[in-house]
């Protein structure tokens, strides 16, 4: 048992963490408040040096699988990659504004599997941006297709555990592998997102234009090369000297090889090959490549690479389990643990609303840990354990977007509008995901469950 003083601090870091995290002010980095709160929960005394080390393998393999996936992101800039995705799904549209919606919420929902959701935030939020601003369109036209690619980046993260550094931890907490994951998870979160996009584009029909403007190639480009978009710093642009066609082969030869890192990592996953090796090396022959084109070395990489989620992580980890020592978990143990486990249905449905709750108060990455960390104190049978616990994905990657504050995803998306001076208020949030989150979480808990069911 710990003393009255620690149990105080421990929860004084988490709620102070959880604030400044979510505040941000001076747009501090999110990496800062994780160490201070963990800093004082170790002073305290509920977390010990020697859990280091379970703390330490538990978060080191996600943190670096998500940041070998950023670098490969970069290098991709680095070929021009966003600036030929975009060019597409302008083209693509052919004039129509519904067409439009639809590749939109593709683009992001590939950008999320291929890379992971803060990431695809980051790439598909700024050209998008410019693409709407140079169609001309009114800021209430603006808002469907900004609104539901973000919610659509985010969510993708559920149907693969790869793309969300918070799935990739808790999925070492369960002690389950990448391949289970995507084989009980990959079609009910597909399901589901398809069910959102369909909510979504009924609430935003009437706003979306049926008609657009023809974009002006000269003005797309140059509009592009004014942008700040967070990866376009690279010297030198694959696009220059290229054909379209030659652009085009060089793209898809690309696209190929992260195709195949992607499913080297559930190969990897299936053989018990740590992940993390695979997500190394396939950014290594990445950055070979470029240095092989465009003579740019690696060492550029030492200061692009996002270092600061490695400490984000393992600081919200130190606390959470801070948390879990002074018995917060057993409190929901002895709560929901009658419930959960009386059926695969219901384990689904509970455990998905919880941490759906949660995670909108307090933030999907703290959340997503305590609810982990909270099963495996449990009694349950390994099927009903894992349902439960993909059920806290549902919940943490989708429930978790009623409220912009719900991930860091979408902390970041409104980070970027602001900074754009694109307006999108909290009831003009609210007033979508009110009405399109709940009935989705509830549609694919209940084909999760019946998914599941089937297969085992």
């Amino acid at each position: 048992m710990y003393g009255s003083a620690a149990v105080t601090i421990t929860i004084f870091s988490f709620i102070m963490t959880i604030i400044l995290i979510l505040w941000r002010p001076r747009n501090i980095n999110e990496a800062i408040p994780s160490s201070i709160g963990a800093l004082l929960v170790l002073v305290s005394g509920t977390v010990t040096l020697s859990d280091f080390a379970q703390i330490s393998a538990t978060v080191s393999g996600a943190a670096i699988t998500i940041m070998a996936t950023i670098v490969m992101a970069v290098v991709l800039e680095s070929f021009g990659f966003f600036i030929w995705a975009a060019e597409g799904l302008a083209s693509r549209a052919k004039g129509s504004g519904i067409r439009l919606f639809w590749y939109v919420n593709l683009i992001c929902f590939l950008m999320t599997l291929f890379f992971n959701n803060d990431g695809s935030i980051l790439i598909t939020t700024p050209i998008l941006l410019i693409l709407l601003q140079n169609l001309g369109l009114k800021n209430h036209q603006k808002i469907p297709y900004l609104l539901s690619g973000a919610l659509v980046a985010t969510a993708s993260s559920a149907p693969i555990g790869v793309s969300n550094i918070v799935n990739l931890i808790a999925l070492k907490i369960v002690h389950m592998s990448l391949y289970m994951h995507t084989l009980m998870m990959f079609v009910p979160a597909a399901l589901g997102l398809l069910f959102m996009v369909c909510l979504l584009f009924l609430l935003s029909y009437r706003t979306l234009p049926k008609k657009l403007p023809s974009i002006n190639s000269r003005l797309w480009a140059a509009s592009f090369d004014s942008s700040h978009h967070p990866l376009k710093d690279s010297p030198v642009n694959m696009l220059t000297g290229m054909t379209a066609k030659q652009r085009t082969r060089f793209m898809h030869k690309v696209l190929l090889f992260v195709f195949c890192v992607r499913i080297s990592l559930f190969i990897a996953s299936y053989f018990a090959i740590p992940i993390e090796l695979v997500s190394v090396l396939g950014s290594s022959i990445l950055l070979g490549w470029r240095w092989y084109y465009l003579n740019i070395s690696p060492a550029d990489m030492v200061k692009k690479t996002p270092w600061h989620i490695l400490v984000f992580a393992f600081g919200m980890y130190v606390i959470i389990f801070g948390i879990h020592n002074i018995g917060f978990t057993n409190w929901l143990v002895t709560y929901f643990e009658p419930i959960v486990s009386g059926s695969l249905l219901n384990a689904s449905l509970i455990m998905g609303a919880v941490q759906s709750l949660m995670s909108t108060l307090f933030n999907n990455h703290p959340a997503l840990m305590i609810g982990t960390l909270t099963l495996t104190e449990m009694n349950l049978d390994p099927l009903t354990l894992k349902i439960a616990y993909l059920a806290n994905v549902i919940g943490s990657d989708i429930g978790s977007l009623l409220l912009p504050i719900g991930t860091l995803a979408s902390l970041i998306w409104m980070h970027i509008l602001r900074k754009n001076k694109m307006k999108i208020h909290w009831k003009d949030y609210t007033r979508v995901t009110i009405l399109v989150i709940p009935p989705t979480v509830l549609f694919t808990l209940v084909i999760l469950y019946y998914w599941v069911s089937w297969l085992f």
